[in-house]
């Protein structure tokens, strides 16, 4: 592994590669991976890609079921700085390989889906993002410039200010500690520029689309450096999970309900009507809802997604990862419905960047799923994630070039040693399996789908408890990625809490039955975006 480069980027899913292929023209490139490189949320992604490729579709009219999704909360200029970059960022993936479903005549097809007025949605079957990847992965490992260290889980950022102390420059970040995870050493690697491309924090919740590795360590990283995090209350539940004893984590991509499927109650009746006029392509935040008030109101154990009227050879065609994982598990999805529960699945909250992808920390970049732009406001609109990490990365290695003489001759001091604990007990190490079970439901149970004062209190309360415990382990355990990232999601778990309870009244993916009232006044602190900067929660690890 290199000790030091120019870029060093953790995390090796979409925003990470697209950054590190157009850095790469700069300087040195280390994408730090914490597992393989194909593990990220990016392969995951079914639906597609949004952006403006038709002429019956504008800009305007993506700027504006944008904003209407994020429930009045985004960021409007950032809202049309992403959507009016779309097409030239879709050029970039089909100059990478990417080949999107097209016609005969090589005209691309566009679906639909939740809260999107037009057909707009890019895809590659039902396995969008996993072909994404694998063709900028591919041209990644092609270029030279670029290094990837696989099984490397960063621990904690490392700043100036750990360095010398008594440095009374603003905060700059050097690079990144990081444990091998096959042979338990940790090494300190340095950049002139470290990029956070973490991905999200599922693994917050007991239920999620996520990968394994989605424990938030980007912003459990920059919020101990110092850096703001913003509106991490908002965490989208994708309505449509596979309900299954052998699988709890396959997503039903929103794209076949824009292809037709509706969601059915247990007598097979529609339900998504009475709920919203779109149906069940109302925005995520509605559709989660009221698929949780139909089960609460029946008694169910799940509600069902209907798409046997599309057809076989449609559904094949269309749709073959859903269609062939389904069959595996015994669902003729041509025949029976599917059943689905809501699941955590976006973050739309995150370390506060701006178009750029800078953070309050110098020499600091947080991209995609782990930075908080403005673009999704209280609730993400489906299929502009994608588009958010190709756009964002682009912005910054812009803004790097026109800086980089400057940055370029910044000094990166050795750091010091990582404190080094050999104690290993597997009895008491036990419990760590248990914290991260009791985290997790506790974050299911409280601050899921629909969130109350009181019970919000409690979380955080417990949640203060088991941080105490978490802190002692890490504290005087050898350094391990379980500790570590149970640390993690314990950070992030108060964060939410913490601006769960600084929201007021329920807007967009947050729904409080306290406050159920959308604010009418968005001037008023906790009504836009809720803000936590050091030493906002108890630190206690």
């Amino acid at each position: 592994m290199k000790p030091h480069c120019d870029f060093l980027v953790i995390g090796s899913g979409l925003a990470g590669l697209a950054f590190a292929l157009k850095a790469s023209e700069i300087g040195s490139v280390v994408v730090l991976s914490k597992a393989e490189l194909s593990s990220a949320n990016t392969p995951m992604a079914q639906g597609g890609i949004a952006a403006v490729m038709s002429t019956a579709d504008s800009f305007e009219q993506h700027i504006q079921d944008t904003l209407k999704a994020g429930a009045g909360l985004c960021h409007p200029q950032v809202v049309r700085a992403v959507v009016e970059q779309g097409p030239e960022r879709i050029e970039d993936l089909i100059q990478w390989g990417v080949q999107f479903d097209a016609d005969a005549t090589k005209v691309l097809e566009l679906t639909r889906e939740g809260g999107h007025s037009a057909r707009r949605i890019l895809h590659v079957g039902d396995h969008t993002g996993l072909e994404i990847h694998a063709q900028l992965l591919q041209q990644a490992q092609k270029n030279p410039k670029i290094t990837f260290v696989e099984n490397n889980l960063a621990l904690d950022l490392i700043t100036n200010k750990q360095v010398e102390p008594f440095d009374m420059s603003p905060v700059r970040c050097l690079g990144v500690y990081s444990l091998n995870k096959q042979t338990g050493v940790v090494e300190s690697l340095t950049a002139k520029m470290t990029i956070l491309a973490t991905g999200g924090a599922g693994k917050v919740y007991l239920y999620t689309s996520n990968w394994g590795g989605a424990t938030g360590d980007g912003v459990a990283m920059a919020y101990r450096a110092g850096a703001r995090v913003a509106n991490m209350e908002f965490m989208q539940f994708h309505p449509t999970c596979l309900f299954h004893p052998q699988n709890r984590t396959f997503l039903i991509s929103e794209a076949l309900r824009g292809e037709g499927a509706e969601l059915i109650g247990p007598q097979s009746e529609a339900f998504m009507k009475k709920y919203h006029p779109q149906g069940s392509l109302a925005p995520r935040d509605i559709v989660a809802r009221s698929i949780d008030a139909e089960m609460k109101r029946t008694g169910v154990a799940c509600v069902h997604l209907d798409a046997s009227h599309l057809g076989k050879e449609f559904l094949q065609q269309r749709f073959p990862l859903i269609y062939n994982k389904c069959l595996s598990l015994g669902i003729e999805i041509h025949r029976e419905p599917i059943p689905v529960v809501p699941a955590a699945h976006y973050l739309c909250g995150g370390v506060v960047t701006d178009l750029f992808g800078q953070t309050d920390i110098q020499g600091l970049l947080a991209l995609g799923e782990t930075a908080c732009t403005g673009l999704h406001g209280a609730n993400r609109l489906a299929s502009n994630s994608l588009l958010e990490c190709l756009v964002i990365p682009h912005n910054a290695v812009q803004k790097i070039k026109e800086n980089w003489p400057q940055i370029y001759h910044w000094s990166t001091p050795r750091p010091p040693p990582w404190p080094l604990h050999d104690k290993e007990d597997a009895d008491e190490l036990m419990v760590v399996t248990h914290m991260w079970d009791e985290i997790r439901r506790l974050m299911w149970d409280y601050v899921g789908i629909l969130r109350s004062n009181g019970r919000l209190q409690r979380a955080q309360h417990r949640l203060a408890n088991i941080r105490k415990e978490i802190k002692h382990y890490y504290s005087n355990f050898k350094t391990q990625s379980d500790i570590v990232e149970l640390r993690n999601i314990a950070t992030v778990a108060d964060l939410v809490v913490s601006c769960a309870l600084q929201r007021r009244g329920s807007v967009g993916i947050h729904f409080n039955i306290d406050e159920p009232e959308a604010p009418t006044d968005l001037s008023v602190p906790g009504s836009r975006d809720s803000i936590l900067g050091p030493g906002s929660m108890n630190e206690l690890s």
